[in-house]
């Protein structure tokens, strides 16, 4: 009997990409995944940071231990294959992941193949799997240098910041100098000083063609001053300095609008209303003449297909996407997502890159698809060609989708209805896709006239006048590229009458109108992350890492899309600024990125980049050490109301405010109030005794409003909303029951679908559980599936349609299915629908007109349009409604 053949174990990061991967390999291939990084630097260094730095920076790696399963498992395959095929991603992650997989599997070098792609496509696979390399140690010693420095810079400033600011912070090498954008940026707002400026418009027609008013109206329209962030933040707002103009003179048809640009042969500038009323004066009786009309095409070329940082920024200002959302998206769908009867298709290519460059058979396949679906006009001779940045890496391809085949319309149709993100994925696939495409179309043509007219001081003056006026009128004339990517903001056509030169025109009105210098506006994720591009921050690929982690630690909020630095963030910075400059200066950090580059092209060694900034970062700590004044525990001069300790100054961690509080903390929870530790309002004592222990109950304020909450907490954790008329209602009740993830008392909370076991440490625990009529824990079904993306158990979960299957390791996994058919009535027997009672409604939609239905919601029953989603619209339950489903049967 022939002894069986050995298979080929291919390894990459996460059950999806497996599953599309397995599709392009034969039978001789078994794909598995490590589920991310295997080794890490240890959590708990004692004292250390994990690198012996004397010793030449040697590192301790220990194995994860929610990774130790998944390795042993992989580790009995190894030794069985033929062959080990690293399939990682193609970046310096992936290859230090590659490497870790080897050294922790002991993996031999006879055995060992390194694979990378771009795409997950049939071609890029078997092309890839044809010609396959060793591991480039010189993009892991790249990795290991920056996880060294942020090692560094995280153990040694960390404990630092802790013991002179407050517990809980955190510095980083790259993260802070991201925080020192934002606060310098609020710095320049605080002291920027708005300064007065007019402008003059003129509403101007060929002369007798339009009526004229029966006198030129020179009313003054002020501008109220605004924030620096009263606007919305589009593409086009984001560097302007200054205001535009407001509140613009009604233009009659046949007429035109121009603006004042030159004042007696000088540049007009007018600083306060006596200035321009002054101008207007000498205008309003002057002769206007056109004194020089321009026609031109003007042409407007697409942009270059997305790279990382492009991507982000247009997800976040077209879709309103986080760079963190914009990044897990993107994951998806370069790994694969189930297409129905297609199985898993990865949808596009890398999706962390920083070159524009397009392959030849990418450059094919779009101009054959433009050809065909849009026209000959639409295709340019020659590809369109983009130059990428410096540091680009030109191995890498832009973002681009791996089939046109697949369109938007296409996946929209496959997609199945249940698929996580369903929407999301579909938005972001589409603009990915519509750039790409509209990266290798032609130009927009516009045809452009742009129009001068003299303001004479009186008929038949000569034509050098006393005031200059312009106007432009643009008009579309060939959509190009726009017909696939239409800019993201509302455009119109400024269209000008028939003008020729020396053409008298009519004054119909006369405008000034008052203005003021806007100070930069703040920083949103668009703007930061081109911000932290242009100076040589981060890369790419660590932009959504670095936004997430300076929220997460309180350092900066997001309010209105807008990032605003907070207390502790201006305090750490400024303190960071002051005792470690060169950590926190720009160009040292773009420095340290640059070298990190030569590392990964093996023209420097990693430890001469750790050294150079190892020894001054270690002699400024030794002088922080006693040089940096304490920022927290600040007497006031007052004694605390219930224990008399002094009243300090503090920080909170979770917001970043400063707040007054007891110096007895934590025996002594007092804090002054006015505002709490979150910048809430403090609470108040109110008339109503708690309904499980008797104690007063204090109204607080939460994010969705005014709540009442026991006075006897954390021992008692009773909550009670408040209804419209200010009555307490139950919204939690303690019972006996304990949190099987971490131990602490669930309670029982009223939901969008019914009662439900709470976990009392949410938001940190986010663990709940359905119950049964008498309040009790209904344990999840066993279904026996796994889930594709880790490998947990799934579980059945209730939602608002109905029953589904849910990743048991929900919220860090947020895998969900349909459930089988085979589990179709052990489910229905377990978790029935909760449906509304079944009363008739005869109440219309306020916004479409369609028939209500009948809904419940956390604070009860509603009326809710039937074309949910597409209409959301809303109506309060009648009370006689209300009655109806009093009386009515479940």
């Amino acid at each position: 009997m022939a002894a069986r053949k050995k298979k080929n174990l291919v390894i990459v990061e996460s059950p999806a990409k497996a599953k599309t991967i397995q599709k392009y390999l034969g039978p001789d291939f078994q794909v598995e995944a490590s589920k991310g990084h295997v080794r890490d630097l240890p959590k708990s260094t004692r004292g250390g940071i994990g690198v012996d730095i004397e010793a030449g920076w040697v590192p301790t790696y220990k194995i994860l231990e929610d990774r130790k399963e998944q390795l042993a498992a992989l580790k009995k395959v190894a030794d069985k294959a033929a062959a080990v095929y690293l399939a990682t991603d193609p970046d310096r992650e992936g290859e230090a992941i590659a490497w870790h997989l080897k050294e922790a599997l002991g993996l031999p070098d006879d055995i060992t193949r390194r694979v990378t792609f771009n795409e997950i496509t049939k071609r890029a696979i078997q092309e890839a799997f044809a010609h396959p390399s060793g591991i480039n140690m010189d993009r892991v010693a790249a990795q290991e240098a920056r996880r060294f420095l942020d090692r560094v810079v995280g153990y040694k400033l960390s404990p630092l910041l802790a013991r002179k600011v407050t517990r809980g912070l955190s510095a980083g090498r790259v993260q802070s100098v991201a925080v020192r954008l934002i606060v310098d940026r609020e710095h320049e707002i605080e002291q920027f000083k708005p300064e007065e400026y007019w402008q003059i418009h003129a509403v101007l027609a060929p002369a007798g063609t339009v009526a004229k008013p029966k006198r030129a109206v020179s009313k003054v329209r002020p501008t109220k001053k605004k924030k620096a962030d009263d606007k919305a933040p589009t593409e086009a707002s984001e560097n302007g300095q200054t205001e535009a103009p407001s509140a613009l003179p009604e233009v009659p048809p046949g007429a035109f609008l121009a603006e004042l640009v030159e004042w007696q042969g000088q540049k007009f500038k007018a600083a306060n209303e006596q200035e321009a009323k002054a101008v207007v004066a000498a205008l309003e009786g002057a002769a206007y003449v056109v004194s020089k009309v321009e026609q031109k095409d003007r042409l407007e070329r697409p942009q270059p297909p997305f790279i990382t940082s492009t991507l982000q920024q247009q997800a976040s200002l077209r879709l309103h996407y986080s760079t963190k959302k914009t990044m897990m998206l993107a994951q998806r769908l370069y790994e694969g997502v189930d297409l129905g009867s297609e199985g898993s298709v990865a949808l596009i290519t890398y999706m962390r890159t920083d070159s524009t460059r397009i392959s030849d058979d990418a450059l094919k396949m779009v101009r054959e698809h433009i050809e065909q679906t849009y026209g000959k006009p639409y295709l340019p001779e020659q590809p369109n060609r983009y130059a990428s940045g410096k540091s680009a890496q030109e191995a890498h391809e832009a973002i681009r989708p791996t089939d046109l085949a697949y369109t938007p319309q296409r996946v929209a149709e496959l997609l199945p209805p249940r698929t996580e993100h369903r929407q999301e994925l579909i938005r972001l696939y589409t603009l990915i896709y519509n750039r790409f495409v509209a990266s290798q179309m032609t130009p927009a043509v516009f045809a452009v006239t742009n129009v001068e007219v003299t303001a004479r001081g009186e008929p038949g003056a000569s034509a050098t006048g006393v005031g200059l006026f312009k106007a432009q009128g643009k008009v579309l004339k060939f959509d190009g590229y726009r017909r696939v990517l239409p800019p993201a903001g509302k455009q119109e056509d400024t269209l000008l009458p028939p003008l020729k030169e020396e053409q008298p025109l009519d004054l119909l009105n006369l405008v000034p109108s008052q203005h003021f210098t806007q100070p930069p506006p703040r920083y949103n994720e668009a703007s930061l992350v081109k911000a932290l591009e242009k100076e040589g921050i981060g890369r790419p690929s660590t932009y959504a890492e670095i936004i997430s982690k300076i929220q997460k630690r309180g350092y900066v909020v997001q309010k209105d899309r807008r990032f605003y630095a907070t207390e502790v963030g201006k305090t750490v910075t400024q303190l960071l600024v002051d005792h470690f400059p060169k950590i926190m200066d720009l160009k040292f950090t773009s420095h340290m990125e640059e070298e990190l580059d030569e590392i990964e092209e093996g023209k420097i060694e990693r430890n001469a980049v750790l050294e150079e900034f190892w020894q001054p970062f270690q002699q400024a700590l030794a002088q922080a050490e006693s040089a940096m004044p304490a920022m927290k525990g600040i007497e006031t001069g007052e004694k605390c109301p219930e224990c008399a300790k002094p009243l300090v100054v503090r920080f909170s961690k979770k917001t970043g405010r400063k707040f007054i509080g007891c110096s007895g903390w934590p025996e002594c929870k007092y804090i002054k109030p006015g505002e709490d530790e979150e910048g809430r309002p403090a609470p108040m004592t109110t008339e109503h005794a708690c309904p499980t222990c008797g104690k007063p109950m204090l109204q607080r304020m939460g994010p969705r409003g005014p709540f009442l909450g026991c006075s006897g907490y954390p021992e008692c954790k009773t909550t009670m909303n408040l209804d419209a008329e200010g009555k307490p209602m139950l919204s939690a009740r303690p019972t006996e029951h304990v949190c099987d993830k971490c131990g602490r008392p669930m309670v029982l909370r009223e939901g969008r679908r019914g009662p439900f076991l709470a976990c009392t440490g949410y938001p940190e625990c986010k663990n709940a559980k359905d119950v049964d009529a008498e309040g009790n824990p209904v344990e999840p079904i066993d279904t026996g599936i796994e889930c594709e993306k880790c490998g947990a158990p799934m579980i059945v979960r209730r939602g608002p349609r109905g029953p589904f299957l849910g990743c048991s390791k929900y919220p860090k996994c947020r895998s969900t299915r349909q459930v089988p058919a085979e589990l179709k009535e052990k489910v229905k027997a377990l978790l029935p629908a909760k449906k509304a009672p079944a009363v008739e409604v005869n109440e219309t939609c306020p916004e479409c007109g369609a028939t209500m239905k009948l809904r419940r919601g956390p604070r009860g029953y509603f009326l809710g349009c039937s074309k949910y989603p597409k209409c959301k619209g809303t109506r309060e339950a009648t009370p006689e409604l209300l009655e109806q489903v009093q009386g009515s049967p479940a």
